[in-house]
């Protein structure tokens, strides 16, 4: 073999190598769920009807996507033990030794710190203290919480409702009614959301030693129950901007007809010889429906008002 051919057979393996440690930086970002809540910011950027600064837009995209992956990345930090007991989590980059926990914190807290920054000085001190307190809910609060009380599912659903209030404060420098009615929205939306999600996987949960109600709820009916409870209460916020006159009832009407569509696998959910399907088609449901909702709420904003 010549020094060319070594040189290459050397090198192949090294880029192979980074690549997926690229890989694994990249999946403790939770790339899906940080997805959202920049989606979710941009949307409160855009119904506050900003006054269209690309530089303001961009310090918001890349701050809420630093923010949020920093969030996650600590939040795995913090439970790689559990997670290394969970058949969904077990293969996560820090459970299987791919990732060391020391890297994984320093990178969760520099994602963290360079987003809140961001946000600060490229959008305005609101934005960059609403994303901070977005952090430090979900990782201070949410995350010790999953291990100790059933409560931890209503105080996780604050930060996931922070993001489009982080895009509102962009836009305005302040919040106004509409803005937390976007906050409410989405709130209520994550808790049938992730009851169907802890239902469905009830035992992993377990295995990991997470309080979840799934766990304390041998039968479900409690967790059905107040499924269906804040799927009501989502509907009744879905329509409130059309109510208080933010939207026409163009908007509204879509919003009843998706109500409607969340609401019938909520009632499937109480039958307990449904419950397990049900809990599936819930939450297939609960994906369908925050973008079915939101881009017409932004377009109705935009485009008649």
């Amino acid at each position: 073999m010549n020094q060319h051919q070594s040189q290459t057979t050397n090198y192949s393996p090294s880029r192979a190598q980074l690549k997926v440690l690229a890989e694994d930086f990249y999946e403790l970002t939770k790339p899906r769920l940080s997805f959202l809540s920049v989606v979710t910011a941009v949307v409160g950027y855009l119904i506050a009807n900003p006054a269209r600064d690309f530089a303001i837009l961009l310090a918001l995209l890349l701050g809420t996507s630093l923010a949020a992956g920093g969030a996650a990345v600590l939040n795995q930090w913090l439970e790689r033990d559990a997670d290394a007991k969970m058949v969904r989590t077990r293969n996560r980059p820090i459970p299987a030794g791919r990732v060391q926990p020391a890297h994984a914190l320093l990178y969760g807290l520099g994602l963290g710190m360079l987003g809140c920054t961001l946000l600060y000085t490229g959008a305005n001190p609101l934005a960059g203290s609403l994303a901070a307190a977005t952090i430090a809910s979900y990782v201070l609060l949410y995350t010790p919480l999953k291990q100790l009380t059933t409560w931890n599912t209503i105080v996780g659903a604050v930060p996931g409702a922070l993001p489009p209030l982080i895009g509102w404060s962009a836009a305005e420098g302040s919040i106004s009614t509409f803005g937390w009615l976007l906050f409410a929205i989405l709130f209520l939306w994550q808790m049938p959301h992730f009851f169907a999600i802890a239902w469905t996987h009830r035992k992993d949960y377990a295995r990991g030693g997470f309080v979840m109600l799934s766990n304390a709820d041998k039968h479900g009916r409690l967790v059905a129950v107040q499924s269906l409870l804040f799927c009501i209460a989502l509907v009744t916020a879905s329509l409130m901007p059309s109510f208080l006159g933010y939207t026409t009832w163009g908007y509204g009407s879509i919003a009843s007809i998706l109500g409607l569509y969340m609401l019938r696998p909520a009632f499937r959910f109480l039958r307990q010889s449904e419950r397990d399907p049900a809990a599936r088609k819930l939450f297939i449901a609960s994906i369908c429906y925050l973008p079915a909702l939101l881009v017409p709420l932004v377009l109705d904003v935009w485009l008649v008002h």
